[in-house]
């Protein structure tokens, strides 16, 4: 009879060590509760708890993400877009997260939803376009002010996509393109004032010095003679006009001598087709 009662005292002995033995991972840790009492939180790694006395409720503290759903909301600019985002959590504090709310997960949701949205709609559109990272940032500090107590932290907030209006998306496209064209403008006008101010430095260069002209013409002569034309332009140099004037006048002492205006002519041929000059012969 003692056999059968030392076998039976080592067979529970066995099985209460058995449940009272738990393991924990790293990211694991275990909230205890004795005769539904909170006792704590253990692990991670192994340790004993009181079966049948000792109850534990096991949290993951790895962080966590939240999806949050596509929803409308109204701008400050009254203009209707769906937005959604993603939250990302981790629990500091398992004891508080299971003894604070009754479901942390939903909590932390919730909080979220209404959060964004009320968030995005103290912004105008410009501001929820341009300035996502201030609206992020906002959000992250209003959530995680209400899950403090929630032995829960707010570690970031990403807003990924702002769906707007068809009607807006034109409008929009079309306010892009304007401030192309006037940028482009611009930068066309800028670069006429900067040709008109190097084409004056240009003249007055010439003007001082006179041979450049004459280099001007003779460049000016080579691009003629380049493209196939029948009138020909010859602008001869003005000192070698000026020299067949002074020897084709009479001397000093004719009485017509008579100073005369300075004078710069320029020369023009025109070679006219072989056709023109055969008709007149004929």
């Amino acid at each position: 009879m003692e056999g059968i009662i030392g076998g039976v005292l080592a067979a529970f002995l066995a099985v209460a060590i058995a449940k009272g033995i738990k393991l924990d991972r790293e990211y694991q840790r275990g909230v205890i509760f004795r005769l539904g009492r909170s006792r704590g939180v253990r692990g991670p790694g192994m340790y004993f708890i009181i079966p049948w006395v000792d109850q534990k409720v096991q949290v993951d503290v790895r962080t966590k993400t939240v999806n949050i759903e596509p929803q409308e909301t109204v701008t400050a600019d009254s203009v209707t877009i769906r937005v959604n985002a993603v939250l990302y959590y981790r629990i500091l504090d398992p004891s508080k997260a299971i003894n604070r709310v009754e479901n942390y997960e939903t909590a932390v949701y919730q909080v979220a939803l209404t959060t964004l949205r009320n968030v995005v709609g103290q912004n105008i559109l410009d501001d929820v376009l341009q300035n996502r990272d201030k609206i992020n940032i906002k959000v992250q500090e209003i959530v995680d002010e209400i899950t403090e107590p929630w032995g829960i932290v707010i570690e970031r907030v990403e807003t990924k996509d702002v769906e707007i209006p068809t009607g807006m998306q034109r409008a929009m496209a079309k306010e892009a393109e304007a401030i192309r064209e006037k940028r482009a403008r611009l930068i066309k006008a800028s670069a006429e004032q900067e040709a008109s101010l190097k084409l004056a430095e240009a003249s007055q260069n010439i003007s001082a010095n006179p041979s450049a002209l004459e280099l001007r013409r003779l460049q000016m002569l080579t691009e003629i003679g380049a493209e196939n034309n029948t009138t020909t332009i010859i602008m001869m140099p003005s000192d070698f006009i000026n020299v067949a004037r002074r020897w084709a006048e009479p001397h000093l002492n004719a009485p017509q001598a008579e100073t005369s205006a300075p004078f710069n002519p320029e020369v023009v041929f025109k070679a006219e087709p072989v056709d023109n000059l055969t008709n007149e012969n004929m």
